[in-house]
């Protein structure tokens, strides 16, 4: 995937603040939201919440009309039952907050609501089931306090929820992974040196078998993307946004070389282009020491890899003569699945027990991809029949669909 893609594509964006809830059972990211839809409210006449109320809306769901004010949270919730349902939440405070649905003895979160202003409410779907469950409130400008807990006796089961995740416990994985892509840059700077020596000696045979090599090292830095800068247009930028499109001067990198060799220019042509791209891998090679990557990013970029992977490598829309998109997606995986690594410490366990699931939709894509490598060669993303491409893009897209939780799961949340 290109670094550049950060910039200037539009993909799904973060779980909106506002109306967030967690997990999903399929994992996908709009059911994500769904869950987190769970707090917004319809208030009576008076502008109070409604006692509890059974089945007759839209939806068929039954609903509870709840309260939060200056230093109580979750009136009106008095008896619980299992089951889906629908809180509708109203903010009666004087300041914006945030309310979640937890597990009071865990602290673990079956749904939000995030920025709820004052004199609103809105609704947030859950599905409850035996246990304990309390929602808390956590104004703005103050401390976060938790209302009376309700008891729903049985042994039903309840929807998906995760012990929230703070910064403190993505800053170590993160760490890691930021030497990880420390320890890739020396051979990225020697498979580069290899393409520029082959470009500089007229031997274009020999660059554009360099060429794949060099790239899919790149690609598989993929969480780091949003860390690299500027520098990431400069290496691996396409002709997206550009006037002159393959003529613009400002089109360089690993996709300038990449149109030149399989485009018939010549040598002398490609000498400037393979040159500056080496001094752009040595720059950000000798920066990396100093750089700082957001570890509360960490979860969302392991998502966006093969996000990206579906909306330009399986569209070919980063093909630039030499065919390799299937090649470039298999770089993805390995990205994805070396991030998720450092991700695994904090997602085993009950936070997020469709970890097995994950693994099983990132195996299926990996045999799909292989199955499109001939000894090192990779069939072009136009010679599949329409049955390849819809496997490909079906098990990759799965995997993306799975990865959503973890983009949620691994969302920064406050707790106090």
């Amino acid at each position: 995937m290109s670094c550049t893609r950060w910039s200037r594509r539009v993909i799904r964006p973060r779980i909106p603040r506002g109306r967030r809830g967690l997990l999903s059972a399929g994992g996908a990211l709009a059911a994500v939201a769904a869950v987190a839809a769970v707090l917004v409210g319809t208030l009576g006449g008076d502008g109070r919440p409604a006692a509890q109320h059974g089945p007759g809306n839209a939806d068929g769901l039954p609903r509870t009309r709840v309260r939060m004010s200056a230093g109580e949270c979750g009136q009106g919730w008095t008896q619980g039952h299992s089951g889906s349902q629908v809180f509708d939440v109203y903010n009666a405070s004087n300041g914006p907050a945030e309310v979640d649905l937890l597990d009071p003895g865990s602290g673990a979160v079956y749904g939000e609501v995030e920025g709820l202003a004052p004199g609103t409410s809105r609704p947030l779907q859950v599905t409850l089931g035996g246990g304990s469950y309390a929602f808390k409130c956590l104004p703005d400008d103050s401390d976060a306090f938790t209302g009376p807990t309700v008891r729903i006796s049985g042994h039903a089961a309840a929807g998906p929820a995760a012990v929230p995740v703070n910064q403190h416990d993505l800053i170590p994985p993160t760490l890691a992974y930021q030497q990880w892509i420390g320890d890739r840059m020396g051979e990225l700077a020697d498979r580069v040196g290899a393409l520029r020596d082959a470009v500089d000696g007229g031997d274009l045979d020999s660059a554009r078998t360099a060429w794949l090599p060099a790239h899919l090292v790149y690609e598989r830095m993929g969480a780091a993307y949003g860390t690299f800068g500027d520098a990431d247009k400069a290496i691996n930028g396409t002709t997206a946004g550009l006037a002159q499109g393959t003529s613009d001067p400002r089109f360089t990198g690993f996709h300038r070389i990449e149109y030149g060799l399989w485009h018939g220019q010549s040598a002398d042509r490609l000498r400037g282009p393979a040159d500056q791209l080496a001094k752009d891998v040595d720059q950000l090679r000798a920066g990396w020491p100093q750089a700082r990557m957001d570890p509360a990013q960490l979860g969302l970029r392991a998502h966006e890899i093969l996000e990206n992977t579906v909306q330009f490598e399986l569209t070919g829309r980063t093909d630039y003569g030499s065919g390799s998109n299937l090649a470039t997606a298999r770089a993805n995986l390995d990205g994805t699945r070396a991030v998720l690594g450092y991700l695994r410490p904090l997602l085993t366990g009950s936070r997020f027990p469709q970890l097995p699931r994950l693994d099983g939709a990132l195996d299926r894509a990996q045999h799909t991809l292989d199955g499109f490598d001939t000894g090192g060669h990779w069939t072009p993303l136009g010679s599949l029949s329409r049955p390849q491409r819809e496997k490909a893009n079906a098990d990759i897209g799965a995997a993306v669909e799975q990865l959503a939780s973890v983009a949620a799961v691994c969302d920064v949340r406050r707790t106090s």
